[in-house]
Order: structure tokens, then C-alpha cells, then sequence
């Protein structure tokens, strides 16, 4: 029966040798830091053994174990961790090297622009970092490819632009050309002309600066109570020589008694915009609807309703893109038109609002709404 006096020793002989063991691995590991995973695993198993194998010699050795009986213990022992600490080696050197292997193609690979798929490639930690990594690439090809998608759009963007201010310009200097050299047939129509173009370039100037400041969230909006029946009634005074050339009647129903938090003047702007879409696209000596309701307590709606065909279905959630046009062909008197701002600009607006734009096909035709907040957000 031991002793307590004896436990007690049994205990500091293994304490010091497994914190002599400890510090000794520490030290070494610190001293080669930059070494292999599989190595310093390695170093840190056999410090691990070798801890256990000093304890058991030393406590051993204290308790005055015959020379034969010792040298059997050190054979098997150390037989024993020299197996181990080559198990170990090996089994962590394969495992671990074949993982980050795996890890280092993968990022290899996704700095190529590759996608991959999760591999496995070995210990748990490793499956998980390689999944993430796997996730990742898909993100980062989501990325390319939206970043792809808005260069082209920027691309065609500045040479619609280009295209739509080049037009009036070049009929605007044959024409003030033709009144220079005195050949001009009739000198006041040309002027007349020529103003009118220079009434597009800057409708068309406005709206690039209106555009600009919406995308750097420049745009200051200034809210204030105001009457919807009054913002549509001035969008609606904007639009109608247009529609008049057209045939085309604006009609409004269940406007009246809506208030609501807004820039009278940037929301009138969006309401001409959506309208002005609408004429453009409605048949002929047909009818345009413009009409509201609560959608809930602290949101209202105003939608715009023709009888055109609209846009295709797969189009819906990109024609509120700059420069996005149904038709590329190109004509030469749309102004900002052609170059695809004016929906652009509407969405904007709404958006800086605090509410959202949307397009769909109905029985009747094809419908634009506008959900709009009643109340500023400190009122709600």
C-alpha cells in the first residue's frame, strides 16, 4: 500500500518531468515556427510521449526498481514511442499535406476565376475551411460577372449618350452654318429649330445632373405635406401636349384626399417621367389610368396604367436600369429618351423616398406602381 508521502512524489516526478518535456517542445516549436502543420503536430505528439516515457522511467527509477527490471521498462517503453512517434509522423504528414495541398490548389484556383466545388480534402477543420472557400468562388464569380454585366451597361450607356447629344449638335451646326453663308430657305424656322434642339441638349444635360446626384446620394430631398391629386395634376399639365399629338386622354381616378411626406418637385419629376413612358408607349387614341389607394396604414400607391403591350417578362426588373432600352434600335430625336434615363431617373427619386418602383402586366395592360411612405420616418 503507497503512502501518501509516496502518491505525493509520484505526483511532482510527473508534474516536472512533463513540464520540463513541455517547455523543451515550446521552445522548439517557437525556434522553427515557420515549419510544415505536419511537423510541429509532430513535435507536439512526440513531446506528448516523451512526457509520459520520462514520468514512467523516473518514477521508476525512485522507487529503486532493480537494473533488469529497468532495462526491460526502457526497451518496451521506448520500442513503444519510437512506433508511435513514427505512426504519428507519417499519418500526419500524409494527412496534412494532402489537405493543404487540396487548399492551396483551391486558392490557386479561385485566383484564377475558377469555381470550385467542396472536395473534402481531410480533418474536419480542413472540410470546413474548404467549403468556405468553395462559397467564396461562387460569390466572388457572382462578382465578375454583375461587375461584367454593369461595365457593358456603362459601356452602351456612354455611347447612347454620346450618340443622342452628337444628333442635335450636328444638325444645330449645318444649321447655324446654312444662316451663316446666307443660304438658309427660311431663317426663322432655323432658329426656331435650333432652339428647340437646344431645348433637348438641355433636358438632356438636366437629366445626366439629376442622375449623377441620385447615384453619389447627393440628391437632397426636401419633404414637406403635400396633396397627391396636386403633384399629379402638375405631372400631368407636363405631359399632355405630348399625349395630345397622340390622342391619347389622362385620366385619373381615386387621386384625390391622398396626402403624403415628399419633395413636391423631385416627385412631380418621377410622376411626368412614368407618364411620359406611358404616352410613349400606349396605342394611339387610347387612355392612360392614373389611380391610387392605401396599400396599408403608413404607405400609399400610385399607378400608371396603359394599354400597350409593356415589356417583355424577362425585362421587368431591368428596365429601371440606366440606359436600359426594350428597342436598340436608335432614333434621332429622343433626347434623353433613347438614352434610357428617364425610368432611371423615376426609380431614383422614389427610392430617396424610402419607397420602390415596379412594373407588371395586367388584364388591362401593362401598369407601373409607386409605394410610397405617408409619413417621414421620425413620425412613424
Amino acid at each position: 500500500m503507497l503512502t501518501t508521502s509516496a502518491l505525493g512524489l509520484i505526483a511532482v516526478t510527473t508534474v516536472l518531468c512533463t513540464a520540463v518535456v513541455t517547455a523543451l517542445a515550446l521552445a522548439f516549436l517557437r525556434w522553427r515556427r515557420t515549419t510544415s502543420v505536419a511537423f510541429q503536430v509532430t513535435v507536439i505528439v512526440a513531446a506528448a510521449v516523451l512526457s509520459i516515457v520520462a514520468s514512467v522511467v523516473a518514477v521508476v527509477v525512485e522507487m529503486f526498481v532493480s537494473t533488469h527490471d529497468l532495462t526491460v521498462l526502457c526497451w518496451v517503453v521506448g520500442i513503444s514511442a519510437a512506433l508511435s512517434l513514427v505512426t504519428a509522423w507519417v499519418t500526419t504528414h500524409q494527412t496534412v499535406t494532402r489537405s493543404v495541398g487540396s487548399l492551396v490548389e483551391s486558392a490557386r484556383r479561385i485566383g484564377d476565376g475558377d469555381v470550385i466545388q467542396p472536395e473534402a480534402p481531410g480533418w474536419k477543420e480542413f472540410n470546413d475551411l474548404d467549403a468556405q472557400l468553395a462559397e467564396t468562388s461562387a460569390r466572388l464569380a457572382e462578382s465578375r460577372a454583375e461587375i461584367d454585366k454593369l461595365d457593358a451597361a456603362r459601356r452602351q450607356f456612354f455611347a447612347w449618350i454620346s450618340h443622342d447629344l452628337r444628333t442635335p449638335l450636328a444638325g444645330m451646326r449645318a444649321m447655324t452654318e446654312a444662316l451663316a453663308d446666307g443660304v438658309a430657305p427660311d431663317p426663322d424656322a432655323y432658329l426656331r429649330t435650333i432652339r428647340a434642339k437646344v431645348d433637348t441638349l438641355t433636358a438632356m444635360v438636366d437629366d445626366l445632373f439629376e442622375l449623377s446626384t441620385l447615384q453619389s446620394g447627393t440628391l437632397r430631398i426636401e419633404r414637406e405635406l403635400v396633396v397627391l391629386l396636386d403633384l399629379v395634376s402638375d405631372a400631368v399639365t407636363d405631359i399632355r401636349p405630348v399625349a395630345d399629338e397622340r390622342g391619347i386622354s389622362l385620366v385619373h381616378n381615386g387621386v384625390a384626399g391622398h396626402l403624403l411626406w415628399a419633395d413636391p418637385r423631385e416627385l412631380t419629376r418621377a410622376i411626368s417621367n412614368l407618364l411620359t413612358n406611358g404616352v410613349r408607349h400606349a396605342p394611339e387614341n387610347s387612355e392612360i389610368l392614373i389611380f391610387a389607394h392605401t396599400g396599408d396604414r403608413e404607405h400609399l400607391v400610385l399607378s400608371i396604367l396603359d394599354h400597350g403591350s409593356g415589356v417583355a417578362v424577362e425585362d421587368l426588373g431591368r428596365m429601371f436600369d440606366v440606359g436600359w432600352r426594350a428597342n436598340t434600335a436608335r432614333t434621332t430625336e429622343t433626347g434623353t429618351v433613347g438614352a434610357g434615363l428617364g425610368l432611371a431617373i423615376a426609380r431614383g427619386i422614389v427610392e430617396a423616398h424610402d419607397g420602390r418602383i415596379s412594373a407588371e402586366h395586367v388584364p388591362d395592360g401593362f401598369q407601373l406602381s409607386v409605394t410610397l411612405p405617408t409619413r417621414t420616418t421620425g413620425d412613424r
